[in-house]
């Protein structure tokens, strides 16, 4: 993983210490809110219901376990002994105080880790793939590029001051793991004809207007990538509305000039900065990558095939039916290396709340992670934990020690493995709960043994329509409403944030709590009643229609 040099820890020491003196200045009362709110948000710190927030930044996704045992240490430090993990790979705590935010950044300070543009009107958190330098079907380790990325738009002086907030995803698979299409910018590392380049999306998003990125560009050299990027980012910077917050998002610029127009101006400033000369020399996207250089993996089976390796470690604790068996059934993808896999570890226990750890939970993984996983685990978006690189053989010690702490569910990817925005509980924006529906729905599939016969469904939740929990995405979404001062939810079927990606559609008038708990039953029986052989839910009602799902909720 990428490590500071002297520049990058000197920019973040000077940061703290500015923003040290700005917090000062805020409880003296020489700043007013009015003032002091640029100056936390691009420090990540948020005013939220009840308490401040902040969110740090994750970058990619990829951590280890000092600085996650530091994340734990300002869980008890500074906040309640938990933290929130983010569908940006981030990581959020709810009750910060003021008064503590300085050393709460200091201490991120000391294990290269800061706060800054996660939130604002700037480019956040450059996201990518979980498995990235782990999964078997990648191209090559997409985050080089994505750190390269995170380089150039770090205190970018043309784009601290967006029309609106930004965000870029970087994948390196056919297999979108990231909701690439439904960022801002979406990159896609590929190969063709022995070259490395990018594909260019741009123009999608969530919120009240979701879309979904068209392509722009088929291939970028990759040495023109951040040229093309910044094409892109000058193009929106330009044109995009700061009139009206609700239409600043490029997605509105795209669709309102069509993408042949956006692309065609993209173009024609990307041909301007070629002349100029913005890309970074090779050499510095070789001395990034060269932190990313694959672990020393080893393997004394390499000449057995896999499946056969696995089963044998399966048979001698416990078969596939047990709950360890069922765990790396579900939980464990293929990796690159012979002899590993990648291992999730689910934030989503049944009833529990989806994307929370305790301080003695991250600490815990920490230590997972340094012992079976070369020190290294990541950060998913659908608000899991992950060890990317997990020797077969270690997989039950692995699994034995998450059990015990609460992090053993075997649930990737089922109706329990539930993304859900904070809500109402915490914030501000929000016009219904989110996570006490996300406790309810786990509990009743998990008491009901329906988890596992419905096999693969992803249901996502927002408290409101700004989508932070990706409900537009869901195989089920749900949206929280505000219907005359009281919670509604409003049922979405058909939305995949996948390379087969498409927004769901709203099924009708929307339900109270209890209402919409039987809707998700109802919804899930007529999957059963009319699924075929080896269907998910999503394949089944992209087959039949909405209709049937409508007739069993509404009549």
């Amino acid at each position: 993983m990428y490590r500071y040099d002297q520049y990058d820890q000197a920019m973040v020491d000077a940061r703290v210490e500015e923003f040290r003196d700005q917090a000062r200045r805020r409880l003296e009362g020489k700043l007013t809110e009015d003032q002091f709110k640029p100056l936390r948000l691009m420090n990540g710190l948020y005013l939220q219901l009840h308490a401040y927030m902040l969110r740090v930044a994750i970058p990619y996704g990829t951590l280890n376990s000092r600085q996650l045992a530091m994340l734990a240490d300002i869980a008890d430090k500074y906040d309640r002994g938990y933290g929130h993990f983010t569908t940006r790979q981030n990581i959020q705590y709810n009750w910060i105080k003021l008064e503590d935010c300085a050393d709460a950044l200091a201490d991120l300070a000391t294990v290269e880790m800061h706060a800054i543009q996660t939130s604002g009107n700037c480019i956040r958190n450059i996201s990518a793939d979980h498995f990235a330098g782990a999964a078997a079907d990648e191209v090559v380790d997409p985050r080089p590029y994505a750190e390269l990325m995170r380089q150039w738009s770090s205190f970018h002086p043309e784009f601290s001051y967006l029309p609106r907030k930004f965000k870029i995803a970087v994948i390196a698979s056919e297999k979108d793991r990231a909701a690439m299409r439904l960022h801002d910018i979406g990159v896609r590392i590929v190969h063709r004809e022995g070259e490395v380049g990018a594909e260019f999306y741009a123009g999608g998003g969530m919120g009240r207007t979701p879309m979904i990125a068209p392509l722009i560009r088929d291939f970028v050299p990759i040495d023109q990538m951040i040229t093309y990027a910044e094409a892109c980012l000058r193009v929106y910077n330009r044109y995009g509305r700061r009139d009206n917050k609700y239409k600043a998002r490029i997605k509105i610029l795209v669709h309102e000039l069509g993408a042949a127009q956006y692309t065609r101006q993209v173009e024609e400033e990307f041909a301007h900065l070629l002349s100029v000369g913005v890309e970074p020399p090779r050499e510095e996207l070789a001395r990034i990558a060269a932190h990313f250089a694959p672990p020393p993996f080893v393997s004394s089976e390499v000449e057995r095939p896999f499946e056969q390796r696995l089963s044998t470690m399966l048979e001698a604790n416990g078969g596939q039916g047990s709950a360890f068996g069922q765990w790396v059934r579900r939980n464990t993808h293929a990796h690159k290396a012979p002899g590993y896999v990648s291992a999730v570890i689910s934030l989503k226990p049944a009833g529990g709340i989806p994307g929370d750890a305790t301080s003695d939970q991250m600490r815990l993984v920490a230590k997972l992670a340094h012992d079976y996983s070369f020190d290294e685990l990541r950060v998913m978006h659908t608000q899991n934990l992950l060890l990317p690189h997990v020797a077969i053989a270690d997989l039950p010690a692995v699994w034995q020690a998450l059990d015990a702490a609460g992090l053993g569910s075997a649930n990737m990817d089922t109706i329990e493995d539930i993304i859900a925005c904070p809500g109402l509980d915490y914030c501000s924006l929000a016009n219904a709960r989110s996570i006490p529906l996300a406790q309810r729905i786990s509990e009743r599939f998990a008491e009901t043994g329906r988890t596992a016969v419905v096999g693969e469904l992803k249901l996502k939740i927002s408290g409101c329509i700004n989508a932070c929990g990706h409900h537009h995405a869901g195989h089920i979404g749900i949206l929280g409403v505000d219907k005359k001062g009281k919670e509604n939810f409003q049922l979405s079927l058909g939305g995949s944030e996948a390379e087969d990606v498409a927004l769901a559609k709203i099924t009708g008038p929307g339900f109270d709590e209890d209402g919409v708990v039987a809707a998700v039953e109802k919804v899930t029986d007529v999957y059963l009643a009319s699924r075929t052989e080896g269907e998910r839910f999503l394949d089944t009602y992209r087959r039949i229609g909405m209709e049937p799902f409508k007739e069993a909720l509404y009549g």
